[in-house]
């Protein structure tokens, strides 16, 4: 999958990820901040992850575990500073609701912070929890 929007690219593409800014950008998440790389590698190559791209330079990331049958886990959604307040993460967020292989799955994520971007999409607070979901069980 390789979606253009605008001056950016969106893609499912794992030969295009930048390992080291993934890296980067998780280093300053409040949830993989002391995530080592091995582990963030070996994450990337057991999910399903969408890269997002200025030119050649890699911008934004977010990453999904599923079974492709019953649910999906949307987790690592991250946006770089410079590249914030340009749609990217509305953007991000549509194109895997939209995923034809997610089709009909049960999503769970948890956020602290992102709560009214993800409820635009289906995601509902868990109430009482960081968790959100989307569908079904």
């Amino acid at each position: 999958m390789d979606i253009d929007f605008g001056e950016y690219k969106f893609s499912d593409n794992k030969a295009l990820i930048a390992i080291e800014k993934v890296c980067e950008l998780l280093d300053k998440s409040y949830w993989a901040n002391n995530r080592k790389r091995e582990i963030t590698i070996k994450a990337i190559e057991n999910s399903l992850c969408i890269g997002i791209y200025f030119g050649k330079e890699m911008v934004g990331f977010a990453r999904l575990i599923t079974d492709y049958a019953t649910m999906y886990w949307l987790c690592d959604v991250i946006i770089d500073e410079k590249h914030r307040k340009n749609g990217l993460g509305k953007k991000l967020i549509d194109i895997i609701t939209k995923m034809e292989e997610l089709a009909g799955l049960f999503g769970i994520l948890a956020t602290r912070d992102a709560q009214k971007l993800y409820e635009k999409y289906g995601f509902k607070n868990v109430e009482g929890e960081k968790y959100m979901r989307r569908g079904e069980v």
